[in-house]
């Protein structure tokens, strides 16, 4: 094999530290960005914090759902629910062998109070804890722990969780029998509210089974609802958009980011000295900072462009919620504003904007397009909310079919197929509509039976 040289001529983009650090700030959320700059500030002595910068009227920690929050007057944080079960561990007599056990299984319960892992999990944990357990030993501490309060925790399955609290109940409670039976073998049936069916396989009237589901629904499906969870995320909001004149303004959040400037005293050293080995490196420093403050410089004055080429593509969004929310993708803005997609995505994520309807994040605003017969397109968010609107407003027991609910869209404007609804209703959790008039003949019933017994 004869070995050759040769020589090609092309172009290639070499990624400098610079560039990285500015790719890096600008994909940053807010509070990473803040340690971030903390860390900087520490590692380089020309800069410091600007503690002149203005401070906006509308700034300060604002949680997901849009309403501002004094972090001076938080709530202490509650009792969580692992908190509670390990108290009740900890108070119950038990072998430091079956401490350990229990340990490790309320380390696997969820936040709803379910035991997420499966048995093979739980030995391989006690295993690499140095504890050899056998299944027995671990199926009975997990019997133990089942009995804990709230009633229900620990279960492996929905079936397990309500019959457990059943078991709490009074043996002579009305019903309870029955209800057992259900939740043991038929929620499935118990879902699709085939009442008729189930007194059928049960062998007894439709009457009890209603009863038995009453029973069913005053028990807690996740037991761990009422104990604290994940605690709610606070976001400060990089941008607002309010009204002004009639029209609509952006502008950035000045307490979003701290502001950085450079220290006079060393900037003036870095210009005096000569070519010593500490002049050399005030200098560097110096040349490092100016560009840090570029950077952010450039990442707020991207952030705002591309917040103001969203809003004004979505005006009619913020003028009458979801249904005005226009098909916008990535491409849209990159082309406007004469950008990268993947630079528009990285100014868009984890940046928040509070806005008189909330504060979302930017993404929310996209949304993608739905062809129809006529050639344009629809936004699948809008769709969505004005299929949730028709859904909501239907007559009880009289629900529409997915034909219906098309047509009822293409009224107001939405040309979808019937496929189409049918997609868009599953992922937002709606049943079709067989299930629903189910439901709604059962919530009929029970409002019937309420007002009679009232009046009586």
């Amino acid at each position: 094999m004869k070995q050759t040289l040769k020589f090609r001529l092309g172009q290639q983009l070499a990624m400098t530290p610079r560039m990285r650090q500015a790719i890096r700030l600008l994909q940053l959320s807010t509070l990473e960005l803040r340690g971030e700059l903390g860390q900087l500030v520490e590692s380089n002595y020309m800069l410091e914090a600007d503690d002149a910068s203005p401070r906006a009227e509308w700034g300060g920690e604002v949680g997901r759902r849009g309403e501002a929050r004094d972090t001076d007057s938080l709530p202490e944080p509650e009792e969580s629910l692992r908190d509670r079960l390990y108290w009740q561990l900890n108070a119950a007599r038990f072998t430091d062998e079956d401490h350990l056990i229990g340990t490790v299984i309320i380390d696997s319960i969820d936040e709803s109070g379910y035991l997420e892992g499966s048995m093979d999990e739980l030995l391989a944990a006690l295993e690499h804890l140095g504890l050899c357990a056998e299944p027995e030993e671990v199926e009975a501490v997990l019997k133990r722990v089942q009995r804990f309060e709230p009633p229900g925790v620990a279960a492996r399955s929905l079936s397990e969780c309500l019959l457990r609290q059943l078991e709490e109940t009074a043996a002579d409670t009305p019903h309870r029998n029955l209800a057992m039976r259900v939740a043991r073998h038929h929620l499935e049936a118990l879902a699709r509210h085939d009442h008729a069916g189930l007194a059928r396989r049960l062998e007894t009237t439709r009457g009890e089974v209603e009863a038995a589901h009453a029973l069913l629904r005053t028990l807690t499906p996740r037991p761990g609802a009422g104990y604290a969870g994940t605690p709610t995320e606070y976001v400060t909001p990089d941008l607002g958009v309010f009204r002004v004149a009639g029209a609509w303004r952006v502008e950035l959040n000045a307490e979003a980011v701290p502001r950085l400037r450079i220290n006079p005293v060393y900037a003036e050293l870095a210009r005096r000295g000569g070519r010593g080995t500490e002049t050399v490196s005030l200098r560097r420093h110096l040349t490092e900072a100016r560009w840090l403050i570029r950077s952010l410089e450039n990442r707020a004055e991207t952030l705002l462009r591309v917040a103001r080429a969203i809003v004004r593509r979505q005006e009619p969004l913020l003028e009458h919620g979801e249904e005005g929310m226009r098909p916008l993708v990535l491409r849209d803005i990159a082309s406007e504003l004469d950008l990268h997609e993947s630079t528009v995505s990285r100014v868009t994520s984890r940046k928040y904007v509070q806005t008189p309807r909330g504060v979302f994040e930017l993404k929310y605003f996209f949304s993608n397009r739905v062809a129809n017969a006529e050639g344009d397109g629809a936004s699948a968010t809008a769709i969505r909310a004005r299929l949730r609107k028709i859904i909501a407003g239907e007559e009880p027991g009289r629900p529409w079919s997915d034909r219906r609910l098309a047509s009822d869209l293409e009224r107001a404007g939405f040309r979808v197929a019937r496929r189409t609804v049918a997609k868009y209703r599953e992922s937002m959790g709606i049943p079709p509509s067989n299930e629903r008039r189910r439901a709604g003949v059962v919530a009929g019933a029970v409002n019937v039976n309420v007002n009679v017994n009232v009046n009586a």
